[in-house]
Parts: structure tokens; sequence; C-alpha cells
């Protein structure tokens, strides 16, 4: 009877243990961490959507940058879907709209109308912004802090705004009055008007708000602003970038010097900038494309990250033009090749 008894317990025992190693093992095949390498050897091709506001050289240039980031990271195993919105809101909406009908992997959107319109589109897609000023504002996030919680994340293009003032004072110290010209459709360049004006004004300067709803009535309002400035500020606006002939146009004729918020403005219309590379920053996007695509990052929990070094540049024609010499540590912009 002992010897019956102590077999039926060794059984017993031995029949637990078994048990339990399998408990053990089936855990450890389903970790977070076998999952990632699984994903990062799979031979998936994931399909990137691309929503770009409109075509001009600082978005073409943070496109190009995002692309060449992931296919330098997936090479054949990536494919972009691209598309360009014209400067509409209603095709933003409609692109996106698209993307997710599509379930793509990912969507890139380039500018601060496409991110909204992917951010109403879908909350399950992952959704990374580039040459997005402010997320915060972008999104109507309040008490911004740096992360959204939601599929959302991505790079800003934000140069600092009290440096940006400074270069004001460095290049026109016995100015008076700075016009701040921007699209009143944009709330990421209303931010920036009302941060720099702040600067500006403990510099010792007045300003004042010029806005325009569209590129129909910017020529009668870039007239008022430079009429009635000294010097004019231009916050990066994708209305006016699109559009920063008509701004030359009006300036250049009464001596009004333009101040940019980025060197695709200042190509076109202005003498200076403290400016970041929008292709630098479109790879930077196109890496954390990466970690969310292949790594299984999650955008909600990824900080908005910014520009890692700014330039100071200055536009050489439009400086001659007005008989401007800039200091030493301003780099002429390179033409578009």
């Amino acid at each position: 009877m002992k010897k019956k008894l102590t077999a039926l317990l060794l059984a017993a025992t031995m029949t637990l243990t078994l048990t339990a190693c399998g408990t053990t093992s089936s855990t450890s095949s389903a970790s977070p961490a076998a999952s990632s390498s699984a994903a990062a050897s799979s031979d998936k091709t994931y399909t990137v959507g691309i929503c770009q506001l409109v075509q001009h050289p600082a978005l073409d240039a943070a496109t190009k940058g995002f692309k060449q980031a992931l296919t330098d990271k997936l090479g054949d195993k990536v494919k972009f879907d691209e598309q360009n919105a014209s400067g509409d809101t209603a095709t933003c909406a409609t692109i996106c709209n698209q993307f997710v009908s599509s379930n793509v992997d990912l969507i890139m959107a380039n500018a601060t109308t496409a991110l909204q319109a992917a951010q109403t589109a879908t909350s399950t897609i992952p959704v990374l912004g580039t040459s997005v000023t402010d997320y915060g504002t972008a999104l109507g996030i309040q008490n911004w802090t740096g992360k959204t919680g939601t599929n959302v994340s991505g790079t800003s293009d934000l140069a600092p705004l009290d440096k940006q003032a400074d270069i004001v004072k460095e290049l026109f110290p016995d100015a008076k009055k700075v016009g701040i010209l921007y699209c009143s459709a944009e709330p990421n360049s209303k931010y920036q008007s009302t941060v720099i004006t702040g600067y500006l004004e403990k510099l010792g300067y007045t300003c004042k708000e010029y806005t325009f709803s569209d590129s129909n009535d910017l020529q009668s309002v870039a007239t008022s602003c430079a009429n009635d400035s000294d010097v004019v500020y231009v916050p990066t606006d994708n209305t006016v970038a699109s559009n920063a002939a008509i701004i030359k146009n009006v300036c250049v004729p009464l001596k009004k010097p333009v101040v940019a918020g980025e060197e695709g403005i200042c190509s076109g219309c202005g003498v200076a900038t403290l400016s970041i590379s929008y292709y630098d920053l479109g790879y930077e996007t196109g890496e954390m494309a990466y970690d969310i695509l292949v790594n299984g990052k999650n955008p909600g929990d990824t900080e908005v990250k910014f520009a890692p070094k700014f330039t100071k540049e200055y536009n050489a024609d439009i400086c001659k033009e007005l008989g401007i010499t800039l200091p030493s540590d301003y780099q002429a912009i390179k033409a578009a090749s």
C-alpha cells in the first residue's frame, strides 16, 4: 500500500512539473521581444501613404528625405502611394480617406492640414506628421507634453523663435515697426506670430499682424504690411511658401526687407532666415516610421522630434537689390538643383 501511494504521488508531481514547463514555454514564445524579432526578419512588404499639402521646395525636400530613409532601411520591401493635395483642405481629406480604405500600413502627413486630415480619417493606422510647427495647436491638444497618446507622432519644423527675433535685431537694429504677415487659415502661423511678437516687443519693436485668407488677397494685404512696416516677418506658412513671388514683387520695390521663418520662403522673397534642413527632417521622420512598422513602436508613446541644427542663411540676390550686407556667419542659400 505504501509503495502504491508513493508511486501515485511521484506521478502527480511529474505531471505538475511538465504542465508548469509547458506554460512557461508558451508564455515565452509570445513575448514582445520575440514578436519584434519576427517582424524584423519577415518578408512583409509595407505600403506607406504620403499626403503632401502642396508642392514647394521645403515640403518636397521633407518627402524626399522620408522616402530615402525608409528605402535605405527596407529596400524594395516598402512601397509609397504619394499624393499631393495642391493646397486644398478637402483634397487632403479625400486622400487620407483613400489611404484608410486601402488599409495602408502607415500614413505620412506632410504639413499641418495634411496631418489634421489624417487624424480625422483614422484612429488606428499609425500617422506621422512632418513640416508641422506645433502639434498641440495643430491637433487641438490642451496641456501639450510632446506626446499625443494616440496613433499620431512626427517631426516639427519649428526653429527657435527667440533666435529668429534676434536676427531681426541683429540685421535691423534701427527699425521700429515689424509687420507679421501670414495666412489666417493656418493655426501654426498664428502660433508663431503670437510667440515671436513677445520676443520682438522685448527687443523694443512695435508689432502688428497682417493676415490674409488665401492667395487672392495676399497682394493687397502684403502691400499694406510693407507700407506700414520697417521690416516684414513671415513665419513658416504653406500659403506664403507657394506664393512667395507675390511678396517679393511687393516688398522689393518698396525697399522693405523680409525675414522669413524657413529657407524656402526666404529663397522666394526674404533677405535672411534661421532655417532647418527639411530633407533631414523628413529623413528623421522616415526613421521613426521604420521603428513603428518593423519594431512595433507606438506612435502615441513617441515624442515629437525637432530638427537637430539650425543655420543662419541669406538670399544673395535680394540682399544685393536692397543693398544689405550680411555678417560673415550667414550662409548664402543655394539655388535649387
